[in-house]
Formats: structure tokens, C-alpha cells, sequence
């Protein structure tokens, strides 16, 4: 436990070095003008030199090499700068709009583990058969569809045209902070996460039905059938156990999609959370808060991989056999 303790503290440090460095080459790089960003419509009022003294303030005049180092210094440090969108510490930012992303992944991520998996069972146990066909025909039609345009259509159907969701926010407009209850917060987040849950049925439900297959054609299972087992049972003692920690599994690995798709989902729905926030850092050039967000998303994917893996190591008696012999 020691040793694989110390390889996957050595690997955090390595990706967040890399990941880091390439984000800030890359926003370097990137043809946005973060001064001009800044400025936006007071583009014509403001002279050379308040656009040099601006660039100065931010450290933007200083070369790519300096500022990296600084920022790495004061990261080390533990301050992760202040944004220029917002003028806020980025970590006061980050932990503010971290609870609504949160609370959106999670019942995305429960919904489509759900519903993923239930999906996926029932396309085993009537493999071959019309059902069976149907699932399969939606998760390969929803795996190839992009989230943006789901997210688009569900607002269509039940925000516009039945009217059961709101459009979008994350509460409803013209309300006091102090005024906003949790059933609206639940009714503006359901919309969202039951959007972002859609893209990650597929992937469950296939590797479900595959898995369940496999284990209905073991020679176990075929003994169980000859002494009468059938049906609900014979999921029940033999199918939901081999079937549920494989899907768990991939569930957990499947934390970098989920981010994904919820910086997506948050863009149309104009929810304030970590996704809406990365993508106006991006686009206004704020190199602080995006970092700072960078940083976080590649913690929560590590996070994600390191609890599959945990999992499939507690699961698997061949993995702690390989590496105890490896020590």
C-alpha cells in the first residue's frame, strides 16, 4: 500500500506539472488579447498607456518563462492568484460555484449509473430479442450525439415547449439570495443534470449487457440453469454481483467525461457552475481562474481513475497477486 500510495502521489505531481505548464504555453500562445479582453467595450477609451500600465498590473508584459515561474511559486505557496474577470481571489471563485457544479455531477452521475446499468441488464437478459435490439439501437445513437445538441434539444421539448424546466439559471431571476429555496435550486438543476445524464447511459448500458452476456455463458451459470435457476434469480445470485462492480468501476473512470459534459451542459443552460466558469476564463483570457480551474478538473478525473482503481484492485485478487509479486 506504501508503494502504490507513493506511485500515484508521484503521478498527481507529474500530471499537475504537465498539465499546468502546457495550459499556461497554450493560453500563451492563444491569439486572445487578455488586455483587450480586459478592457472590452472601453476598447476605443482607453489610450496605450493605460493598456501598457494594465498589462503591468496583471503581469502580462513579463515573458512566458517569468511569469510561469511566478505563478508556480505562488501556487506552491498556496494562493492561486486573482482573477481579472471577477477581482476575487480565484480559490474564493472556485469555491463558491464548486457546490452548484457538485450537486449537477453528482445526480447526473447517480441518474446515469442508474439507469445505465438497470438499461444494460435488461438488455441481457433479453438478449437477442427486441428490446434488446431497441436498447442497443439508442445508447449507439446517444453515444454518437453530441451532448451540446441533447442539451438543446431537452431545452426545446420540456423548457419551451411544455414548460415543465425553466430555460436555465441556477435560480429563478429577480429573486434575493435569501428568498431562493432549495426546491427551486432542485427545479433549475433538474433540466441540466438530467441532460448531462443522458451522455453517460450508453457507455454503462453497453458495458453491462457485455459483461452480463459473459457471465450468462460461464459454465457457473450454465450448472445453475440445469438445477432450475431462471429468471430473476439466477440474476440475483449469479449475474448482479459480476455485472455491478464492473460498471462501477467504469463508472468511477468515467469522471473526465463527466466534467466534460458539464462545462457543456452549464453553457447552454447558463448554470453557474465550474463549466460556465472555465469557459468564460478561456475566452476572456483569465489566466488565473483558468489555471486555477485546470487545476481542479485534473484533481477531480485523478480522483476518479483512483477510486476505479482502488475498486478494481479490492475486486480483483490477480491484480494484488501481480503486485505483490512485482514487490
Amino acid at each position: 500500500m506504501i508503494g502504490f500510495a507513493a506511485k500515484k502521489t508521484l503521478r498527481l505531481a507529474l500530471l499537475l506539472a504537465s498539465v499546468t505548464f502546457l495550459t499556461f504555453l497554450l493560453v500563451h500562445l492563444s491569439p486572445i488579447d487578455p488586455v483587450q479582453a480586459y478592457i472590452g467595450a472601453d476598447l476605443l477609451r482607453v489610450g496605450p498607456e493605460q493598456r501598457a500600465e494594465i498589462a503591468a498590473y496583471w503581469g502580462l508584459d513579463q515573458p512566458f518563462a517569468e511569469r510561469f515561474l511566478r505563478w508556480a511559486g505562488s501556487l506552491l505557496q498556496g494562493d492561486m492568484g486573482t482573477s481579472m474577470i471577477y477581482r476575487e481571489p480565484v480559490a474564493s471563485i472556485i469555491a463558491g460555484r464548486f457546490a452548484s457544479s457538485a450537486a449537477l455531477m453528482a445526480a447526473a452521475w447517480l441518474l446515469s449509473g442508474a439507469i445505465g446499468f438497470a438499461a444494460g441488464a435488461f438488455a441481457a437478459i433479453q438478449r437477442d430479442r427486441l428490446i434488446d435490439r431497441m436498447i442497443q439501437t439508442v445508447c449507439y445513437t446517444i453515444a454518437s450525439t453530441p451532448a451540446f445538441w441533447i442539451a438543446l434539444l431537452a431545452m426545446t421539448v420540456f423548457a419551451v415547449w411544455l414548460g415543465w424546466f425553466p430555460v436555465g439559471l441556477g435560480v429563478p431571476a429577480g429573486l434575493l439570495a435569501g428568498d431562493v429555496t432549495l426546491l427551486d435550486r432542485l427545479h433549475h438543476m433538474a433540466l441540466p443534470a438530467l441532460t448531462l445524464s443522458v451522455a453517460g447511459i450508453a457507455p454503462i448500458a453497453l458495458h453491462t449487457r457485455a459483461k452480463l452476456i459473459e457471465v450468462y455463458d460461464s459454465d457457473y451459470v450454465l450448472f445453475a440453469r440445469a438445477r432450475g435457476e431462471r429468471g430473476i434469480r439466477l440474476f440475483l445470485r449469479h449475474g448482479l454481483r459480476n455485472a455491478a462492480m464492473p460498471a462501477l468501476v467504469l463508472q468511477f473512470a468515467s469522471f473526465g467525461e463527466l466534467f466534460g459534459g458539464a462545462v457543456l451542459a452549464e453553457q447552454v443552460f447558463a448554470y453557474p457552475g465550474l463549466g460556465q466558469a472555465t469557459v468564460e476564463a478561456g475566452l476572456r483570457g483569465d489566466v488565473p481562474l483558468l489555471m486555477g480551474l485546470v487545476i481542479c478538473s485534473t484533481l477531480f478525473v485523478f480522483a476518479g481513475n483512483l477510486i476505479a482503481d482502488i475498486i478494481h484492485r479490492g475486486i480483483d485478487p490477480r491484480l494484488r497477486f501481480v503486485q505483490e509479486v512485482k514487490a
